[in-house]
């Protein structure tokens, strides 16, 4: 997968796309393709009241959404942004921003 934890992304479609929101990567669902951003996707739970929550009412809580749905945003260049992959000299593996050629993230170590 092209993003992980704590990266920073905007959603591209769906119900938050026209706010245009961005966020940080909370969860990444590798098995399902899909990812948990922060603010993104909220839904309600109500809940009764109980020990652990006297008064009850309504919990809000964040979503999983499809990888698809999002694209990650460059740290350097602040723009939304496709990634490569490449290898350096000393054999490690990062990943690089196609429009600014930053990197990004380190995806393997040195060998």
């Amino acid at each position: 997968m092209h993003i992980k934890v704590d990266d920073t992304v905007e959603i591209i479609t769906g119900a938050d796309a026209a706010s245009e929101l961005r966020g940080k990567v909370l969860k990444v669902f590798p098995e399902n393709g899909k990812i948990l951003v922060e603010g993104a996707a909220k839904v309600y739970k109500h809940v009764k009241p109980s020990q652990r929550n006297p008064k009850g009412g309504k919990l809000s809580k964040e979503m999983p959404i499809d990888i698809s749905n999002v694209m990650l945003v460059c740290t350097e260049c602040k723009q939304r942004t496709k990634t490569g992959a490449k290898i350096k000299e000393d054999g490690s593996k990062v990943r690089y921003c196609k429009s600014c050629n930053a990197e990004i993230g380190q995806l393997s170590p040195a060998k």
